[in-house]
């Protein structure tokens, strides 16, 4: 990658975000921090205006703009595939937002790049989805939204049947599947549930912002569930 595409790529990184750290950049990027230290000084010798510090994290003041990136063939096919892949799991709002986001970047595109666009051969089929199951999606994103309780009749694995009352926290695709990243009241604790289980929900009142049930105290708790446990055995095993 030459260095002014880097450097444009920083200030992008920069903008979007609220705070990005120097090893994030560096791992995007597949450079050193060293050198994003220095890409992040010449940024700002040259007007861009950066706040933060090493260590810390840095951003871009608002208001800040720049001149639109030029997408490349494969930068078109992800932003294509990506589309298609909400329009066909994230819901009827969702899909109908990537319908006009989609028309807008074409649009956006010069005329010689627009052919990219059709000629995407990546798809994301929709006809096997279950229309509910973008109802129930848009449902709990309100929710989310909302800061509102979720009411849910769930089946476990063994198909065994539990009602929950829950606090949503986020929405996550892993393996083809969508989870609710939630507090759950019954058990006092984080849970992640799957929407193809989910038989029945309905809304409820508001829940607060609590401290140590928010959606960062769930990813510590993701993360410390994961390093603890055990490694495989290796070799052979006695039943």
């Amino acid at each position: 990658m030459r260095r002014a595409d880097r450097l444009f790529q920083i200030a992008q990184y920069l903008r979007a975000r609220r705070l990005t750290t120097a090893r994030q950049l560096a791992d995007w990027l597949a450079v050193s921090e060293r050198t994003i230290y220095r890409d992040i000084r010449d940024l700002s010798l040259s007007g861009v205006p950066v706040e933060g510090e090493a260590g810390v994290g840095y951003r871009i003041k608002a208001g800040f703009d720049l001149q639109p990136l030029m997408f490349s063939p494969d930068e078109i096919d992800a932003l294509v595939i990506g589309m298609r892949m909400v329009q066909a799991w994230g819901g009827p709002q969702l899909a109908a937002s990537a319908v006009a986001a989609l028309a807008k970047v074409t649009l956006a595109l010069p005329r010689e790049k627009r052919d990219f666009v059709e000629a995407t051969a990546l798809y994301a089929p929709a006809f096997h989805i279950d229309p509910l199951h973008g109802e129930r999606l848009e449902a709990i994103r309100q929710a989310i939204g909302q800061r509102r309780k979720l009411q849910l009749e769930y089946a476990d694995a063994g198909a065994a049947m539990s009602e929950r009352v829950v606090w949503p926290l986020a929405l996550y695709f892993f393996g083809g599947t969508w989870l609710i990243a939630a507090w759950c009241e019954l058990r006092s604790d984080f849970r992640s549930f799957r929407l193809d289980r989910v038989r029945a929900l309905a809304t409820a009142d508001s829940y607060p912002s609590h401290e140590g049930r928010r959606l960062a105290d769930f990813v510590r708790s993701v993360q410390r569930s994961s390093t603890a446990r055990p490694p495989p055995p290796i070799g052979p095993t006695t039943p």
